[in-house]
């Protein structure tokens, strides 16, 4: 049983950080509306829920129906070796010159930016509590926490960040989110979680008052740099990963449709 939980971690970890190594890429050749949807672990607000809440021991999904098996294989290869050719290199070189900490505070300030999304997601589930302590740890945290690199709401005010978006909301209600679906560039996904980055990237008030170029230039700048940034902080946790899953791509989908399902009961359990 220990065996089987570790192995889960180990590969929510893989596809989390295949969605990171991505985002990199996407520099290159995503359009303007993915720009501002791609979030590592992203910023896919899904990914990094998915890959923070770790499904419990024993829980295992059944044979998932996988329609898209024959674009999801090749993408799930293609997302690897842009990890050992491009993401995993740059990465390595960042940690070598860059601390732990002032990485661990990059990934705070890029969390904070995100807040948007993590509110109106709790308010859609009307969870009024959690969508406004969201809207308290971005005041505090933008200032006393030097614009996010920081987290004093936590720390001193025991203000817990309440991670959700779209495809969660989607999920919530038990509105069928489709097939599993291998993003390239963007990582593990279903048809209704890719709705969902894109309906969370529509939130960002800057997409509608600067012009596109300016909008373009920036998300795709600050996507890149998260995915750096993210990669760096779990150098080694990766390679375990493929050392202890014998299906990777089996292992890699099952991990990210369970974390899924497991947050989206975590949220029906939450106290109003």
């Amino acid at each position: 049983m220990r065996s089987g939980s570790t192995k889960i971690e180990k590969t929510g970890v893989l596809w989390a950080t295949m969605l990171a190594s991505s985002l990199l890429a996407v520099v290159s050749f995503a359009t303007p509306a993915l720009c501002q949807n791609a979030a590592p672990l992203a910023q896919n607000q899904a990914a990094q829920s998915a890959a923070a809440s770790q499904p419990p021991p024993g829980e295992s999904q059944a044979v998932t129906p996988d329609p898209f098996s024959g674009f999801n294989e090749p993408m799930f290869t293609f997302n690897l070796k842009l990890d050992d050719w491009v993401l995993r290199p740059v990465a390595s070189g960042y940690s070598f010159i860059t601390p732990q900490p002032v990485r661990e505070g990059v990934g705070r300030f890029f969390d904070n930016a995100r807040v948007i999304p993590r509110f109106a997601n709790n308010l859609f589930q009307l969870k009024l509590a959690e969508a406004g302590t969201e809207v308290a740890r971005f005041g505090i945290n933008s200032t006393i926490g030097l614009a996010g690199f920081f987290d004093p709401a936590d720390e001193l005010f025991g203000l817990e960040e309440h991670p959700n978006d779209f495809g969660l909301t989607i999920r919530y209600y038990n509105i069928p989110t489709g097939p599993y679906l291998m993003l390239p560039f963007f990582g593990p996904s279903t048809i209704g979680d890719t709705v969902g980055m894109v309906a969370d990237g529509a939130m960002n008030p800057m997409s509608y008052l600067l012009p596109t170029w300016i909008v373009v230039t920036v998300a795709t700048g600050q996507r890149a740099a998260e995915a750096v940034n993210y990669r760096s902080l779990h150098m080694n946790q990766f390679e375990e990963a493929d050392r202890y899953a014998v299906d990777l791509y089996g292992a890699v989908q099952d991990a990210y449709l369970q974390t899924r399902d497991h947050k989206v009961k975590e949220l029906h359990e939450e106290q109003w």
